[in-house]
């Protein structure tokens, strides 16, 4: 499975997206990308686990794995946070529809404070207008994606802040392989 990620290894990933490199204190090795991310969470700053599988997933699947993380803690996040985990949810299922972008644009200009506002501004980086100019400075969305996870598991009570996290990374990890196998149906 490893074989057909988008990024075999860590260090492709890294030559890839040159942004993970200031998000993350790891250096890239030769490892495939799933044992690298496992060894990230068994390491001395699992949290880089969470950043790492933001940059392995294609955008939208990113933007699909953090809303199912936050939604995983919707008893932590208020109502406004749940209100934009709505319209992270209907942007995932229709990214292209003409009826979201408006709303995702809104968001997405949001200053984001809160853990699903990170999550609405890396999915309004598809909208249009100040979504577009918002994001312009987190570029690659995986860096929204990556600090709304985070401020989540934040939010997650010490004692069972690393059950939570290896859960999320578990879960990325599943969606990584997932995509690998869609695309790999999808080029034959």
């Amino acid at each position: 499975m490893a074989n057909e990620l988008r990024f075999k290894t860590a260090r492709d990933l890294f030559m890839a997206c040159p942004a993970v490199s200031s998000d993350m204190v790891a250096l890239p090795t030769e490892q495939p990308s799933i044992e690298f991310c496992r060894a990230l969470l068994a390491g001395r700053v699992p949290e880089e686990a969470i950043t790492f599988c933001a940059y392995l997933l294609p955008e939208r699947a990113a933007v699909w794995w953090a809303h199912e993380c936050l939604s995983h803690l919707i008893v932590v996040l208020d109502r406004r946070d749940q209100e934009l985990l709505a319209l992270v949810r209907d942007w995932v299922s229709e990214p292209d529809s003409p009826h979201h972008r408006p709303e995702m644009s809104k968001a997405a200009a949001m200053p984001p404070t809160t853990p699903a506002a990170w999550i609405a501004l890396a999915a309004g980086r598809h909208g249009n207008g100040s979504a577009m100019e918002a994001v312009s400075a987190l570029q690659p969305p995986a860096r929204a994606v990556s600090a709304g996870v985070l401020a989540g598991l934040a939010r997650v009570a010490l004692e069972d802040r690393f059950s939570v996290l290896s859960a999320f990374v578990e879960m990325g990890i599943q969606m990584a392989e997932i995509e690998a196998l869609r695309q790999s149906a999808d080029a034959t």
